[in-house]
Order: C-alpha cells, then structure tokens, then sequence
C-alpha cells in the first residue's frame, strides 16, 4: 500500500517518468543518461576494487580508496532501493509479493550480493576473510549486461546456441584427447618430463589447440613436429567453430530485437 500510494502521488512528474524509464525492471533498449552514468561508476568501482588488491596503490592512496568506496557504496544502495521501488511498475513485480520476486531475481541478486561485501567493511572488522568477500564486488561488472541492449542480446545467442557449442565442446575433447596421445607417443621417450604421461601430453596439446601456446615445451622428433603442425592447424578450426555460431546467433538476436 504505501508503495503504491508513493507511486500515485508522484504519477504525471516528468521526474518520476524519468526514474522509472531508467530503474524499471524491463529495461529499455535506449539506456538514459542517469544509466550511462551509472554503468561509468560501475566500471570506475570495478576498477578501484582491482587496484585495491595492489598493496602499492593501498599504501600512497589508501584514504582515497576508502573514501570512493564508500561513495560507490552510497550510490548504489540509493540505486538499489530506487529500482525496489520502480519494480512495481511491471505486472509480475506488483505489490509487496512481487518486490520479494523482484529481490530474488538474478540482476537484484547481483545488486544486492555487490553491496552487501561494502556495508561489511564500512560497519565491520576489515578481517582477512572480509577482505576475500570484498572481492565479490567485481560482480558489479554483470550488472552492466542488464542495461545494455547488445551484451543483452550477446547473453541470449550463448543461450541459444547450447546445443551447437556442447557438440563444439565434444569435437574438441576428442581432438584434444587424441592429440596428447599421439604427442605421448612421438615424443614420450625424448622428452619424459614434457611428454611422458597421458595427462603431460594433453596439457601441452590443450595449450597448442587453443591457440594459447606455450613456449616452454614443443616437440623436438620429426614425427612429433608433424603432429604438432596439425594440432595447431585443427586447433584453428576448432577455434573458428564456436565463433561462426555465436557470430550467427548474435546478428539474429538482434534483428529480432530491432523488428
């Protein structure tokens, strides 16, 4: 009741209209310029929480550090409880039931699970395992997918691309598998401690088949360079695979959401 009677006192407020474009719970395509600004304090606090972990940067900027953190925690608690409140606009998030849905949502739970670590640190002991929560913070980086069209309809191709990318998944296992046994075998007995188990082999061919790479270990006989060749060939392909379905799924989530 008294959510709704806030809400009707304040129907017709350009400001009002404003507030609720901007912390519905259906985002719009087009983000307002209080969400942009918003995304920008995001991205800054996901960046002073990385920076945090530097004891260099703690040491000359300490103060400073503390005081955006609770800058940022200020901002978006006053965030949270704009958008528990204009969650109500939407039919499935009316009344008291309906916020409690709303809390429970994924992107409210992110909200709330990237604050909760801050209102820790500012009313309690900075002890060890705080400080390891505290890093849950970088949670704050996800919220951005909710207010952003594009990472959105990025999310929904991963989504409906499962089944393609699990068969991708299962052609490269295979790869990956039969390539770390042939490599055991072409270059087991030249170089044991690279090459002389299995699980060793399969490293080295999981590092050579996504493109990664690694310098320290490569084959030395002529028959393991042959097969490293054509690991790192496939290793291309199965690169590429995955892409060209993701890349096919985005441009149709978003010709769907532009029609």
């Amino acid at each position: 009741m008294l959510f709704a009677r806030l809400r009707q006192n304040s129907r017709g407020s350009s400001l009002n209209s404003y507030l609720e474009r901007t912390f519905s719970a259906n985002p719009s395509e087009a983000p307002t310029l209080l969400e942009k600004c918003i995304a920008f304090l995001i991205v800054c606090s996901v960046i002073q929480v990385v920076l945090e972990t530097e004891p260099v940067f703690i040491d000359a900027y300490g103060g400073l550090s503390a005081n955006l953190e609770l800058f940022f925690l200020v901002i978006f608690c006053v965030e949270y409880l704009l958008r528990l409140y204009y969650c109500g606009g939407t039919p499935d998030y009316t009344g008291f039931m309906g916020r409690l849905r709303y809390i429970v949502s994924p992107y409210a739970l992110i909200d709330l699970v990237s604050i909760l670590p801050s209102l820790f640190f500012v009313f309690g002991t900075d002890l060890m395992i705080l400080r390891a929560i505290r890093l849950v913070r970088l949670l704050r980086i996800g919220r951005l997918v909710r207010d952003n069209f594009y990472l959105r309809a990025f999310i929904a191709s991963f989504m409906s691309a499962r089944a393609p990318l699990i068969a991708s998944l299962c052609v490269t296992m295979f790869v990956l598998f039969i390539g770390g046994v042939l490599m055991f075998l072409a270059e087991g007995e030249a170089q044991p401690e690279a090459f002389g188990s299995i699980p060793r082999a399969l490293w080295w061919a999981m590092a050579t088949l996504t493109t990664v790479g690694y310098g320290d270990v490569y084959p030395i006989t002529p028959v393991g360079k042959v097969l490293a060749s054509l690991i790192a060939v496939m290793g291309i392909g199965v690169v590429a695979m995955p892409a060209g379905v993701i890349a096919a799924n985005f441009t149709r989530e978003l010709d769907n959401g532009e029609t």
